[in-house]
This record gives structure tokens, sequence and C-alpha cells, in this order.
């Protein structure tokens, strides 16, 4: 399970969030595992006003954040980084330092979904990877 938030700019993200989707998605079944239909994107958009930030991010300057069970290892954690980076620089045209990800773990037992917690769940695939 991973829940992706991503801020931006109201403009990029309102003109880009398909793509983006499809490329973080990727990225998340290429390296996590997840299958295809496990797709939770949440697009925040921020009017210019309220995004303050370095003026070297640019306007397309994005932060992602992620929220994933625990159990992967810091070795696959660090490929899905570098992955997803690399990727919405490459097929997004966002520059690398404007890409700002931050992955968040908790123990399944702290998950609630379908009615029940996350150490109850039968996944069908696999998070300790």
């Amino acid at each position: 399970m991973a829940q992706i938030k991503i801020y931006g700019r109201r403009r990029f993200l309102e003109a880009n969030a398909p793509t983006l989707s499809t490329v973080i998605h990727g990225c998340t079944m290429a390296i996590l595992g997840l299958p295809e239909d496990k797709r939770f994107h949440r697009f925040l958009p921020v009017d210019d006003a309220l995004f303050i930030h370095p003026p070297d991010r640019g306007d397309r300057y994005l932060i992602i954040e992620i929220a994933l069970i625990a159990g992967r290892t810091v070795e696959t954690r660090k490929r899905y980084l570098k992955a997803l980076i690399e990727a919405l620089h490459r097929e997004c045209g966002i520059p690398v330092n404007a890409i700002e990800i931050t992955l968040q773990e908790s123990p399944p037992e702290n998950w609630g979904i379908r009615g029940v917690t996350g150490d109850e769940l039968k996944l069908n695939y696999r998070i300790d990877r």
C-alpha cells in the first residue's frame, strides 16, 4: 500500500496531473511491486502566493509525500527514490533540484484498510523486498 500526495503549483499540477500520476505509478509498480489497480494519488495544488520556496526550484517544483506500510529494505527504498527522480526528470522535464520526496513508513498495524488493520490485511503483493 502506498498513499501518495503531490504538492505543486496549481497551474503545473492541473496541466500535468495525469502524466505525473502515470510516471509515479510506473515506478511504484516497477520498484515496489504494487499492482496496476493500487494507485492512490492525491494532487494538492497550491496557489503561487502560498507556495514559498527557494527561487532555484522554479515553477515545476514538486513535494511528494509517500506513506508506506513498513517492510521494504533500505536498498529498495533508495532505488525507488532514485527511480522516481530520474523518471520525473526524463518524462516530465522537471529539474532534479525541483523534486523533493519523503517516504514515511509506519507498521502495518497502524493502517486501517477495508475494515481491518494492515497486519490483518491479505495483500496480493509483497512488501518485504
